[in-house]
């Protein structure tokens, strides 16, 4: 993907947002598979060690078995996550079609919690339009979800160290 030609055409999802909990328990919530199974889709031989491949699947579409193909490139306890994300079928128009892409999570402490920042990148134009439009808004309502979760597992916690 270092081939100037694909890079300049190349779009990429980023969102932030500010979680107040600590840096530690938003990396809890990104990095437990069951977890993850609550604000994405539960990821099949996670776990956070480069060089880890794992998928996860969603609906498969056409020529595409919906399994989306990732490794882990880069690990930074309670400060970065960087992983693939493939998937798709070169025969697939919108939905399912070919894409190869990188998610990275970057998490900051800030002064009431953490900020944890998305960038997807590597949409290609115009082959992942569709998917670039859908996953920004899809992304969108992860980020809340891994507040909400990251909020109940706190308070599950909390409550089991104080009791």
């Amino acid at each position: 993907m270092n081939d100037p030609a694909i890079v300049a055409d190349s779009r990429a999802i980023v969102l932030d947002e500010v979680f107040p909990h600590t840096p530690e328990m938003v990396w809890k919530t990104l990095t437990t598979p069951e977890l993850m199974g609550r604000w994405l889709m539960k990821p099949t031989g996670f776990e956070p060690t480069e060089g880890v491949r794992f998928t996860y699947q969603t609906t498969p579409a056409g020529e595409w078995d919906g399994v989306i193909q990732c490794e882990v490139l880069e690990v930074t306890p309670n400060e970065r996550l960087v992983y693939t994300w493939k998937g798709g079928h070169a025969a697939n128009a919108d939905y399912g079609s070919r894409l190869e892409t990188v998610v990275t999570w970057t998490l900051a402490k800030v002064g009431g919690g953490t900020r944890l920042r998305l960038v997807h990148s590597g949409f290609q134009t115009p082959k992942n339009d569709f998917a670039f439009r859908n996953m920004r808004e899809g992304w969108r309502k992860v980020l809340q979800k891994i507040g909400a979760v990251t909020g109940e597992h706190g308070a599950a916690t909390a409550e089991t160290s104080n009791g």
